[in-house]
């Protein structure tokens, strides 16, 4: 995960992900200044917010994003970096079979029928609570 969107987080994160002198297209964010100094051919486009009638440099990223913020805060009134993984995973899922759903509900099952459940510990990467010792009466 990068700490922040500054040119000393993205410009390593960029080199470790993507191959030495491939094409970078990137908005016009100030953070990618230092990839062409890097060695990738970045071709930087400001985006026209305020101009909604032009084109967009990456219009289906940017609807991705958008669509992915308005159901964290709309259907999960926001996420605690602690579960956002678990929710990605969710969004990214229910993304990838958004034309089918009856497929996406039958992999749910075939999920639920052969895997174990998860445990809140694992998902969170916390040690599960002892419980106190059951009282017979």
């Amino acid at each position: 995960m990068l700490p922040d969107a500054s040119a000393a987080s993205l410009t390593p994160f960029v080199a470790s992900s993507v191959a030495a002198g491939a094409i970078v297209h990137t908005d016009g964010w100030q953070g990618y200044s230092r990839l062409q100094a890097a060695g990738f051919d970045h071709r930087p486009r400001k985006q026209r917010a305020r101009f909604p009638d032009r084109e967009w440099v990456l219009p289906r990223a940017h609807r991705a994003l958008s669509n992915l913020k308005t159901w964290l805060q709309g259907t999960h009134h926001g996420v605690s970096p602690q579960h956002l993984q678990v929710y990605l995973d969710e969004f990214v899922f229910r993304h990838n079979r958004r034309r089918t759903p009856l497929a996406g509900f039958q992999t749910l099952l075939g999920l639920g029928a052969t895997h174990e459940p998860t445990a809140y510990h694992q998902i969170t990467r916390r040690q599960p609570r002892s419980r106190p010792a059951e009282q017979s009466g």
